[in-house]
């Protein structure tokens, strides 16, 4: 036998198989009848939330908001429409990538949602049937919170070790881009394409809204560092704008008696109206594609709202879906961290001051370890 032709045969057969790029999100129910079940999830999720009986809590919770939240996804077409987004996001980055970063080619992307298929163990078991030995979870929410990005690498590490994968992939995370260069020109430019949609006139009295999900206070005390990420955005963004227009950030999506952050969406739209500003742009900063908030709370509640108070030019800015752009900004992204050789960032070691969450500690020594 010829040993150095089998070792180059060898070689070869390593070169072609895909360096993964895994997309974390929460997703959403793709039908109606997967509602209830992305509920019952999300409820059940010990690394957002505990309470007391949590999977009988969970399941009457769920039960009791199935209704409600079926409609709203029926308004806008019966289902979310993150994973097909997800899904083009994904083809096109691999394309880009395979062409800017060939010695790390070909790529393949693999979507890993937290409450809803494709589940985090579906696309590892896909990994480990395609013998992807190289890895790099991209989570798809630009700024870093527990309650997001850190669940889902929490459950990447439960399901890791389940599938007996903690020795066969050489694993690096992205796990935050609050301020990356084409995530922030991406987000200007749709930006100036809404605000060209007013006259001249209409333009000098626009007032910019960024309107990002809020978290409970007790998530924000305890150290999380999603509000100041998202601020950051929105700071890079205005200046990439030229700091030209008025803009505030404010919080969407409350569930729930208690605290959460704010001022919400909601009450500053009722605050823009008294004070008679007629012209608002709802910029959805902290979502990367369409989905139940965008195209029903700002296209639909909170715009008819506006529209009971007066607010004559509502307009919401659109979602990065595959715009060329972003699709080239996710590129570069996975590239700048290819290039520096990054495992993980600095900020993700640290876990919250405040942190009471095991699992948020296992996960982190485990990939620490892993990653060395």
């Amino acid at each position: 036998m010829n040993t150095g032709s089998l070792l180059g045969k060898l070689d070869t057969l390593n070169l072609l198989l895909p360096t993964a790029v895994v997309l974390t999100n929460m997703g959403g129910p793709k039908t109606l009848d997967d509602v209830q079940g992305f509920l019952l999830n999300l409820f059940s999720d010990r690394d957002i939330m505990q309470f007391p009986m949590q999977s009988m809590a969970a399941k009457f919770i769920s039960t009791r908001r199935t209704p409600q939240i079926k409609e709203q996804y029926d308004a806008i077409g019966g289902g979310s429409p993150i994973l097909y987004w997800t899904r083009k996001q994904g083809e096109a980055m691999e394309k880009i990538l395979d062409e800017i970063s060939p010695e790390t080619a070909p790529h393949k992307h693999y979507i890993a949602f937290r409450y809803v298929e494709p589940f985090t163990k579906t696309a590892l078991e896909e990994m480990k049937a395609d013998k992807v030995k190289r890895a790099i979870l991209f989570s798809q929410y630009p700024q870093y919170s527990c309650s997001t990005t850190g669940s889902s690498i929490n459950e990447l590490h439960r399901r890791i070790i389940e599938l007996g994968m903690d020795k066969d992939i050489e694993w690096s995370i992205i796990d935050r881009w609050p301020t990356h260069p084409g995530f922030i020109k991406t987000t200007a430019h749709k930006i100036e394409q809404k605000l060209a949609e007013y006259s001249e006139e209409e333009r000098k009295d626009a007032v910019i809204m960024f309107s990002a999900h809020s978290l409970p206070m007790s998530v924000v005390n305890r150290g999380d560092p999603y509000p100041a990420e998202v601020a950051a955005t929105v700071d890079r963004v205005m200046e990439r704008l030229g700091n030209r227009y008025p803009y505030r950030l404010c919080w969407q999506s409350q569930v729930g008696p208690k605290a959460w952050l704010g001022p919400q969406t909601s009450d500053a739209i009722k605050g823009f109206a008294k004070r008679g500003i007629k012209n608002i742009v709802v910029v959805p900063i902290a979502f990367t594609s369409d989905h139940i908030e965008t195209l029903f709370e700002l296209d639909r509640e909170y715009a008819e709202e506006a529209k009971e108070l007066g607010i004559t030019g509502w307009k919401r800015v659109d979602a990065l879906n595959d715009d060329p752009m972003f699709t080239d900004a996710m590129a570069h992204i996975v590239k700048d961290h290819i290039d520096q050789g990054q495992i993980v960032s600095r900020q993700w070691s640290l876990r919250c001051p405040g942190c009471k969450f095991d699992t948020c500690g296992h996960s982190r020594e485990f990939f620490t370890k892993a990653l060395q």
